[in-house]
């Protein structure tokens, strides 16, 4: 999908909680997804990328210019603002318009684990 695309779906969205798939599926006339729709396993699946596996339902955060912006890992890729990343600096461009390392720009929860951590600590070590 090239940028005017994605930008045309985004303005498309009535309020924060709509996600780029729902602004699509009103669009080509499908029936909105269902409350309580069952869904299946593939949806649970973690997000991996660079060696490191984010369990579905971790939490992110990281903060720009004094604002702070989260997401979550659902079905197999980090979700911000209703639109699914499959690395954590894509995720961070989306908010700074900016080349940043997401690896430094991210925090995470990791669920049933206490606190944050900042997910560059989470990448194994290269040895020389």
């Amino acid at each position: 999908m090239d940028f005017d695309v994605f930008k045309e779906i985004i303005l498309r969205r009535k309020t924060e909680n709509v996600t780029p798939n729902d602004v699509l599926r009103e669009l080509f006339g499908l029936d909105p997804k269902r409350e309580g729709h069952v869904s299946d396993s593939s949806e649970e699946v973690p997000w991996v990328t660079k060696g490191v596996t984010f369990p579905n339902g971790t939490e992110f955060r990281a903060t720009h210019k004094g604002k702070m912006f989260n997401g979550t890992v659902q079905s197999g890729a980090l979700v911000v603002s209703g639109t699914r990343f499959l690395s954590p600096s894509a995720a961070a461009v989306s908010i700074t318009g900016n080349s940043v390392n997401g690896w430094i720009f991210w925090e995470c929860k990791i669920p049933g684990q206490d606190g944050w951590r900042l997910i560059k600590n989470l990448r194994k070590k290269r040895s020389l």
